[in-house]
């Protein structure tokens, strides 16, 4: 099998080109090698390599960047999944898609299932349903793996940035009333990995179960915690690793640290489809941050 990964230089690509080889030839995309913001481009790639899977976990990230510039957030987000889905239906392809909690507002007070209807109230969000919304039109095999509050040990992240802060200064103001569920991306390409090898097994005679159960799933690390938890378990970590002693530590309400993108202030989602699909059961936030932490 033939697989178009792309956005390898982020989070999730980084680790999916070591989850995703065992599967088949793994043809790794970078910014260099595909412009998003160019629908000829993406049809042009895809037609030479005639990929018998795309895996696309390439995104605009940067949530308050996305305010400022909506047209190349939707470039990215929105229109070139709809492109690679148009292109991988010529070819008879599948797709796995890689979404966010942030297409919801934040309004509910549990975690929301594959069923709740989206109502994102940023730029990013709705770039990122807008994405979800064309790569369902196509009418593909596709998987849509929502996931939340990513985290690794490279890039840019909130884990990288607490530590950094943290051999800085001796006092952290972090926001404690925003609830979701960290997840780290080596824990997201590794499910996605145990995923595939699932639609793909070579002793199955049964119809592909990308094709089965395509939709959208939830794939994040289960539990819950706010941004401020986050951050006392990162200096606990810390701390039991290196010895450092850790900043003071003072939760903060949102409207005390604006941004330009609004944030929900509840996106916990249930994993719950995906175990009842797949079998897949994700570990604790917790256990995946101390994991990522000890390696580093």
């Amino acid at each position: 099998m033939k697989i178009l990964l792309t956005g390898i230089n982020g989070q999730v690509g980084w680790e999916l080109q070591r989850t995703l080889a065992p599967l088949g030839e793994v043809v790794a995309a970078d910014r260099k090698m595909l412009d998003l913001t160019s629908p000829d481009a993406i049809r042009a790639l895809i037609r030479e390599l005639k990929p018998d899977l795309i895996v696309n976990p390439a995104a605009h990230t940067a949530v308050d960047k996305a305010e400022s510039e909506p047209e190349i957030a939707m470039a990215v987000n929105g229109i070139a999944p709809g492109v690679m889905a148009e292109e991988a239906k010529k070819l008879g392809a599948a797709m796995i898609h890689f979404s966010t909690d942030y297409v919801f507002d934040g309004s509910k007070a549990t975690p929301y299932t594959e069923d709740d209807t989206p109502c994102p109230i940023n730029v990013y969000g709705r770039t990122k349903l807008a994405g979800e919304q064309a790569v369902q039109a196509a009418g593909i095999p596709h998987l849509i793996l929502r996931t939340s509050w990513v985290y690794g040990r490279r890039g840019k992240n909130f884990l990288l940035t607490i530590l950094r802060l943290a051999g800085e200064r001796d006092e952290l103001k972090i926001v404690a009333d925003q609830i979701g569920a960290p997840t780290s991306c080596r824990m997201i390409a590794e499910m996605t990995g145990q995923i595939l090898a699932q639609c793909y097994s070579p002793v199955s005679s049964a119809p592909s179960l990308i094709t089965t159960q395509s939709g959208i799933y939830h794939l994040t690390a289960a539990g819950q915690t706010s941004w401020h938890g986050f951050t006392a378990e990162i200096l606990e970590n810390r701390t039991r690793l290196t010895g450092a002693a850790s900043p003071r530590l003072i939760p903060i309400p949102t409207s005390d640290y604006p941004l330009p993108a609004p944030r929900p202030l509840y996106s916990v989602m249930s994993n719950d489809k995906l175990l009842n699909a797949f079998g897949v059961a994700i570990p604790a936030w917790q256990n995946g941050l101390g994991l990522c932490m000890t390696e580093m």
